[in-house]
């Protein structure tokens, strides 16, 4: 069955470049250009990812994120020339799976589509067949089903990243994890001194399970290699 893809670009130079190309791949590609006409897709139509501009009118591609993500965890890859740490870090805090700064090519483009659709597939496989529905740590509760985690009596809602991450160390207790081996498990792909993806995902994590995010107590800096979860 083909994947669909919503394609979010207000250029449509760029748009049909992009629609073109992905087809010829065997995608199906669904393409709105502009804020509202993207969302009213997502609410209507189901995809296994969306491609997102972040500088698009009538609704930012910020804010159509944090739409998104109000429901969904489906994967979402920025598109966007916005090409600074600090709109990279943003996208990514609310919840954006990766991002691919304009220009770029389309042999670039397509490998991180097809990444971002293989990892979504396989950890909905994963959950599927999982016997345990729940993780364990101290007041932390991990739903595997519902994609959230529950400190003492409060329920938090987690993106896909986030979930994976707290996952990955919950289920290796005692192992410390770089930087560079989360973003090649978690992302599947090449680090290339990726550290502001990771420090920015585990910054919002903190943000969401500690009481004092920081001094932290479940998710522990180790100095000069990596994290793990505390003991």
């Amino acid at each position: 069955m083909q994947k669909v893809i919503l394609l979010v670009e207000d250029d449509k130079e760029i748009s049909h470049l992009i629609k073109s190309h992905l087809e010829s791949e065997n995608f199906t590609i669904i393409t709105a250009f502009d804020g509202e006409e993207a969302l009213s897709h997502f609410q209507q139509d189901k995809f296994d990812l969306i491609l997102l501009d972040l500088m698009i009118p009538k609704l930012s591609g910020m804010e159509l994120l944090k739409k998104f993500r109000e429901t969904s965890l489906v994967p979402v890859l920025i598109i966007s020339a916005k090409g600074s740490d600090i709109d990279k870090a943003l996208g990514l805090g609310f919840g954006a799976d990766d991002y691919i700064s304009k220009p770029f090519s389309m042999i670039e483009l397509t490998a991180r589509v097809n990444a971002a659709i293989r990892r979504a597939t396989q950890y909905s496989t994963v959950e599927k067949q999982s016997i345990a529905n729940t993780l364990h740590y101290k007041e932390l509760t991990l739903d595997l089903n519902s994609f959230t985690a529950q400190v003492k009596d409060k329920i938090v809602k987690l993106t896909s990243k986030e979930f994976h991450m707290l996952k990955l160390m919950m289920t290796n207790k005692s192992r410390v994890f770089t930087k560079e081996q989360i973003y090649e498990m978690i992302w599947e792909d090449d680090y290339f001194g990726n550290e502001n993806v990771i420090n920015v995902h585990i910054r919002r994590l903190r943000e969401k399970i500690e009481e004092d995010p920081s001094n932290p107590q479940y998710i522990q800096t180790v100095w000069g290699i990596g994290y793990k979860l505390g003991e």
